[in-house]
């Protein structure tokens, strides 16, 4: 009975230690799968900050437009503020999509 037991935990652990083994799949094709899924989503995302880029520049624009008409005294601050806000956006997305592609 002791040799049974014995042999039906060994023939268990060989099994459970051989599962590990089967399931090492082929790690360089997952990695590059997933490479090129994220690679896809560069040009949309570039663009998407493009976009967001132009609605803040038009925002800035009005923005500053009101406060000249007004005769506010900072309005160069301002506008230096909302373009720096802009050539941020611009320059962040095309250097991220150089450095990633």
């Amino acid at each position: 009975m002791e040799k049974q037991r014995k042999r039906i935990l060994l023939t268990a652990v060989l099994m459970l230690s051989t599962v590990g083994a089967f399931a090492q799949g082929n790690g360089q094709g997952g990695i590059q799968e997933a490479t090129q899924m994220i690679t896809g989503y560069f040009d949309p995302a570039t663009q998407l900050v493009y976009a967001i880029g132009a609605v803040v520049g038009l925002i800035g624009g009005v923005k500053v437009y009101n406060k000249f008409s007004s005769g506010d005294p900072d309005t160069s601050k301002t506008a230096a503020s909302w373009f720096g806000a802009c050539i941020f956006l611009i320059v962040a997305a095309t250097i991220l999509r150089s450095f990633f592609l």
